[in-house]
């Protein structure tokens, strides 16, 4: 199932939710990105910034174990989201 653009910045506002409540991984997130606290409430609507919220869940595949399990949701779902999203397109070499 292939996700709207509405549905995929929904999906990801959850990670961005869920990753403001981890109190181990927000660190990380905001000292991989670039991004402030003030940065992610600024921001939260924007599509790009949505965007690399799911590239960096993507980063580990405990991160998104932990954030489907929690949220009750397959484990590719953030991947369609993000295929959803501005620069999600897979890209074929061959």
């Amino acid at each position: 199932m292939s996700f709207s653009r509405e549905a995929a910045e929904t999906l990801a506002l959850q990670v961005l939710g869920w990753l403001a409540a981890n109190d181990d991984l927000l660190p990380v997130f905001l000292g991989s990105t670039g991004a402030s606290l003030a940065d992610l409430r600024a921001r939260a609507g924007e599509p790009e910034f949505l965007a690399s919220v799911l590239d960096f869940l993507m980063l580990d595949d405990a991160w998104v174990r932990a954030f489907c399990d929690e949220a009750g949701i397959a484990p590719d779902r953030p991947m369609q989201a993000r295929a959803a999203l501005p620069g999600g397109a897979q890209v074929h070499w061959t």
